[in-house]
């Protein structure tokens, strides 16, 4: 089959299209045919060695959606045959075939395709953990999306519209404020304004945001602090460097901090995440939305394409 392999660290150049083995299941496994692989920019700092213990050579990826083809002897939540999207994979998802524990595999509604089907883990699995399960958000509060035109912040705007929260999505461009208001929020601000912060805080009478999801930390932590609410809880997702805050905002407002990844979920948060995603698809509340696709032998441009600013909706490769 072909892959994606990384046999260095280094730039979006050291993804190597390459034939490999074909992975075979073990008895508690699946293997999965490849109609889409979804793209993360964690992705991109694994492959440039922020983990340098990381085993190299290696495939990327969490992410994929396609036909279950071989199954191992031991499982019971899939069969040969079926449309899935994986939340983990075993021989990473930047390859035409993927094996995967069978605990990773989940069933994928008719009516979603496979490049949505692949949009469904890292993205909407980051936004309900941030939301539920870190912030404990609740229908009647209010919570700000950073980037909320992006894979995780479209995300984010769709569970929480659909839970009852009111949101407040920012954005760099147009085309971003056009999808983060198709996708539910409430209120849209352009984050390169001056002003935004004074709008944001108009927008919620003075009260204050009572969750805010913030995808960049390094540029936005000590702005978020000014404008949370009393007892309000930050929940940081994403950080390129670090940042310096004033405490005193933080605890004026005995405001909370709280960092998350998703792969720290436990088994029981998992279970909850992906009953949680699965219920949205099948109600029709939760609809990835797809930017831009790349055959799987361009992963390189699709490194570079995730990273860049004004993100919208989500990247995928295609076997």
């Amino acid at each position: 089959m072909k892959a994606i392999c990384v046999h260095k660290f280094g730039g979006p150049e050291v993804l190597k299209y390459e034939e490999v083995p074909n992975p075979m299941p073990g008895l508690n496994q699946v293997l999965i045919r490849a109609r889409a692989i979804g793209v993360n920019p964690v992705e991109t700092y694994l492959r440039s060695g922020s983990n340098p213990k990381l085993p190299l050579p290696n495939t990327p990826g969490k992410d994929c959606a396609g036909e279950v083809l071989a199954i191992g002897n031991a499982v019971a939540n899939c069969q040969i045959g079926d449309r899935v999207y994986t939340s983990d994979t075993v021989t990473g998802s930047y390859a035409e075939f993927v094996l995967c524990e069978a605990a990773d595999v989940h069933l994928l509604p008719e009516k979603i395709s496979f490049p949505q089907g692949a949009a469904l883990n890292v993205p909407y699995g980051t936004a309900y953990r941030a939301l539920f399960q870190r912030a404990q958000g609740k229908a009647g509060e209010t919570v700000l999306v950073h980037g909320a035109s992006g894979g995780v912040g479209t995300a984010a705007v769709q569970l929480a519209r659909a839970a009852g929260l009111t949101v407040i999505g920012t954005v760099g461009t147009a085309k971003g404020a056009e999808l983060a208001k198709q996708s539910g929020a409430h209120f849209v601000f352009d984050h390169t304004k001056p002003d935004y912060l004074a709008d944001i805080m108009m927008a919620t009478h003075g009260h204050g945001v009572d969750i805010i999801l913030e995808m960049l930390s390094n540029v936005n932590l000590g702005k978020d602090l000014t404008i949370a609410a009393m007892n309000g809880r930050i929940i940081v997702i994403g950080s390129r460097g670090k940042v310096e805050i004033d405490a005193r905002d933080a605890m004026k407002r005995d405001v909370d901090i709280r960092g998350m990844m998703l792969a720290n979920s436990s088994e029981k948060e998992k279970t909850a995440i992906h009953a949680g995603i699965l219920a949205g698809l099948e109600n029709g509340t939760l609809n990835p939305v797809i930017s831009q696709q790349f055959p799987l032998a361009e992963a390189a441009k699709a490194h570079e394409a995730v990273l860049k600013s004004g993100a919208y909706g989500k990247i995928i490769l295609l076997p």
